[in-house]
């Protein structure tokens, strides 16, 4: 089962600019590999700092990715949409996790089962759903 992990964003009153839309927002992990670490609680919440940093250790978590912190601001302030630039690195993000699991979400005959996590920079037990085999 592959994972992504959506932390949950401290609400701040910021707009949306130009420098946001040049900004990373999705992050991914697996195969000893990752694009973020272990001191990014801010961006990656705790969960996906953790799952990165693991990966980094090549523990054998299973790939995925995260989904910064700051996306949830942005999609509030954007009318509760999510600007192109966003969609297009979280399809890029889920195509290699297919490449790398050799499975495609919504396939009948070969799906790949994901678990969906909501996280904060700090531990918040029971507090955000967690979505297993979407």
């Amino acid at each position: 089962m592959a994972t992504v992990t959506l932390p949950e964003a401290e609400m701040q009153d910021k707009k949306i600019s130009n420098k946001q839309a040049a900004t990373k927002y999705v992050y991914f992990f697996g195969g000893g590999k990752a694009d973020g670490n272990g001191k990014m609680k801010d961006v990656l919440g705790g969960k996906g700092a953790g799952l990165a940093e693991m990966s980094r250790a090549s523990v054998p978590v299973p790939p995925g990715f995260t989904i910064s912190t700051e996306v949830c601001n942005i999609y509030f302030k954007n009318n509760n949409s999510l600007p192109k630039n966003i969609e297009g690195e979280i399809s890029q993000a889920l195509a290699q996790l297919e490449q790398q699991m050799g499975k495609k979400l919504g396939d009948p005959s070969n799906p790949l089962l994901c678990s969906v996590r909501s996280g904060a920079k700090f531990s918040m037990p029971g507090m955000m759903n967690t979505i297993l085999n979407l």
